[in-house]
């Protein structure tokens, strides 16, 4: 199973996987199907809540959805593929599906962090400057906020994908890790990619590290303008800001643990990966309808709808 193409142009790519026992395959297999399952459900009821409920309305909520969506289409560019490929003896995928699947994951992975930012931005907002909020937050700012994440992502990944389009593939066709990513994949090229390795590094780390620090800085201002707010309000702000930090800390610990630091070929690479592509996408709806009273009512009113429907 070396090499299939020692012409100029490799066609198909081989993964080697998570694993190589085949019994400890299905039993991931077991275990992150519910998972992605939860994934789709829990952020897709999000997403109906937030679209169905006349109580949502605030921007908190409008940018929630969108984040609950982002999550949903983020983990699908990954997992299904993952999950039949933990049934297959041999794991493959078109040179154009794995660009593809670099584009995509690129494209939603930012859109999200640039998500989490508006979110703390609002945040911010609500908190420190509470009169001006509903003029500040107009439902103009927030449409153009989503549109500039989405926008962003998009960019992000075009620049990445210019550069993975350009390197010339002839020789060995395994790339080492479940999924496409740009390091594994410049490992395969037939040419010196420390040039490409470097702007991809930089246009990845630097989003998720300067991203990261304006969301710890806004989150400190936040906090330490919470002392000025009575004992119940900054209650209420401090739920809420905990599941945006913690959210923040799930998705950028890993992302920074991977990007910021010279690629390798380590196992615990590709069980990090496991979990920011399958576990956490998971996470957020549960983090964010359980420190949030006003979503957990919506939801029961929302199902006691429907079960009155079908009554």
């Amino acid at each position: 199973m070396e090499s299939m193409a020692i012409t100029n142009n490799v066609t198909e790519l081989i993964f080697t996987g998570l694993f190589q026992d085949p019994e400890v395959q299905r039993a991931c297999f077991v275990v992150f199907l519910p998972v992605y399952l939860a994934t789709v459900v829990g952020n897709g009821l999000i997403v109906l809540t937030v679209n169905v409920s006349k109580s949502l309305r605030s921007p908190m909520y409008f940018f929630l959805s969108y984040l609950s969506l982002v999550e949903i289409t983020y983990s699908s560019t990954v997992v299904p593929k993952f999950m039949t490929d933990l049934l297959a003896k041999i794991k493959t995928i078109s040179l154009e599906g794995c660009v593809a699947q670099i584009f995509f994951f690129h494209f939603f992975g930012v859109t999200e962090i640039l998500l989490l930012v508006v979110m703390a931005y609002d945040r911010y907002v609500a908190i420190c400057k509470p009169l001006q909020y509903m003029n500040i937050m107009s439902r103009q700012l927030c449409h153009v906020l989503v549109a500039g994440s989405w926008l962003g992502g998009f960019f992000h990944s075009i620049i990445q994908i210019l550069i993975t389009v350009q390197l010339p593939f002839c020789g060995p066709n395994v790339i080492d890790h479940y999924f496409c990513d740009l390091q594994p994949l410049f490992k395969l090229a037939c040419t010196d990619t420390f040039v490409e390795g470097v702007i991809v590094l930089a246009n990845s780390g630097l989003i998720a590290l300067c991203s990261f620090l304006i969301l710890v800085s806004s989150y400190i201002i936040i906090l330490v303008n919470l002392r000025n707010h009575s004992a119940e309000g900054r209650r209420k702000a401090l739920s809420t800001c905990a599941s945006h930090i913690t959210v923040v800390l799930l998705f950028f610990g890993p992302a920074i643990f991977l990007y910021m630091r010279p690629s390798s070929t380590f196992t615990e690479d590709k069980l990090v990966a496991v979990f920011y592509t399958v576990v956490t996408p998971m996470l957020n709806p549960i983090i964010y309808t359980l420190r949030n009273a006003e979503v957990k009512i919506a939801m029961r009113r929302l199902w006691g709808k429907k079960n009155l429907g079908m009554e």
